[in-house]
Parts: structure tokens; sequence; C-alpha cells
């Protein structure tokens, strides 16, 4: 049959969605699938691959299919959600790893992206974010003194926004994002449960108050099986 691969791929996806192969488990061989649906390896193989793509399993070389979990957490591409939003939203468990909150004399380039002029210093916060014990997000924060001039660890730990906005009394409005595919960097590598993944999804956010100050510039880098980055548009009628 010309797509007998595709229903290969659907059933083995089903059996994903059901449970019958949990995530961080190995899917069987290539040749117990030939057994099972009684079928040759390159139509196996084409399975495999389109499950690869869709994000149901990883091939990591010398261990076979490993597969993810299904479950993907929704970034709204047009919203402003900080993770601890999103994390009470999903009823997950999480935890928020402080690696680093220093107050810096900013280079050149950071001064660039929070658009300083003149003289000034930036709060540098990087942070992990775990999800059922699984660290997935670095968040790399950058966000000039003038507007916050205090921050603590205990902070960082719970959300800096919830401090700015309940603290502060300050308003967040809106922001600037970007999303870019990149190879991991050490850095990732050594913070982030990232074996078996070659990408890393980066979003850039320029960040807002409600008088158009930019107040903080955030990379934020994503294992890329455990979100998807949503958003809904509207044709404007003409």
């Amino acid at each position: 049959m010309k797509n007998k691969y595709i229903q290969i791929y659907r059933e083995i996806a089903d059996d994903i969605r059901a449970g019958k192969y949990p995530p961080q488990t190995k899917l069987p061989s290539e040749h117990e699938f030939m057994d099972i649906f009684e079928t040759s390896r390159e139509t196996i193989r084409k399975a495999l691959t389109l499950l690869a793509q869709n994000g149901f399993i990883q091939k990591v070389q010398g261990k076979g299919s490993i597969v993810l979990d299904a479950r993907k957490f929704d970034f709204p591409i047009s919203g402003l959600v900080s993770f601890k939003e999103l994390a009470d939203k999903l009823g997950e468990s999480y935890q928020t790893h402080v690696e680093k909150l220093k107050l810096i004399s900013p280079n050149e380039e950071i001064q660039q992206q929070l658009q300083m002029s003149g003289e000034g210093n930036v709060w540098e916060v990087h942070r992990v974010r775990e999800i059922d014990s699984e660290r997935i997000i670095l968040d790399k924060d950058y966000i000039n003194q003038l507007y916050v001039e205090t921050l603590t660890e205990q902070i960082c730990r719970n959300s800096i926004y919830e401090y700015i906005e309940q603290e502060l009394g300050l308003v967040i409005s809106f922001a600037k994002k970007e999303v870019i595919v990149e190879e991991p960097t050490e850095e990732d590598r050594q913070l982030l449960h990232l074996e078996g993944f070659s990408n890393i999804v980066v979003v850039k956010n320029y960040v807002y108050l409600d008088d158009a100050s930019l107040f903080q510039y955030t990379e934020s880098r994503h294992r890329p099986d455990k979100f998807r980055f949503v958003d809904f548009a509207r044709r404007m009628n003409r």
C-alpha cells in the first residue's frame, strides 16, 4: 500500500498519546516494528521520520527512538505571560533556579538592546525554569536599573513581573518579540536537559511600560519539544 507508512505513523502516534509508550522510554526497534506491521524497513523508517518531525520521538544516535512527552505548553506570542502565571495556570510542578543575579555596567550590545543613552546600570538575571523535574527554559534577563532599582534572589525566584506590578506600582504594557532557532550553546547544555537535542528555540523580548519606556530585554531559550508558540490573528476589514 502506497501510504502504509502514514497509517503506521498514525497508529504509533495514537499509542504514544494513549500512554502505551511512556515519555523517555525507547520505542521498539525497526526490526520489531517490521514484524509487528509486516512491512519493510524503508516503510518503518518513513513512519519514524514522520514521528520525529511531529515531535513524538527524538532519534538519538546509539540509543534508538526516544519517546517525547506529547504534551506541549502553549506560549502566546502576542501576550505577555510570566513563567509563574503559565505554570500556575497549567497546574504543573515547577521551580525557578536563579543562576545569576548581578548589577552590571552594560556593554555596548546590551545598551543598544535597551536603547540606553549615557551611563546607567543593568540587572543581569539568569534563571533556569524546571517543569516536572526537567530543566527546559533558560531566561536571560537584562533590566534597566533606572526603572527597577532593587532586585533580590527571592524576587527573581518568585516573579519579577509580580514585583514590578504589585510592589513598584508600574504597568507593564507591551512587548516586541523575535523568535529564532539556534544550535545550543555550551551554557545551554550545562544548565538545561538537552541530551539528544540539536536545536533550541530563542524568544527575544523587548518589554515596555505603559509610558513606552523600554525597561527589559530578555532572551528566553526553550527546549524545542516542550513548547508550542501560539497566536490568534484576525483579518482586518478592508
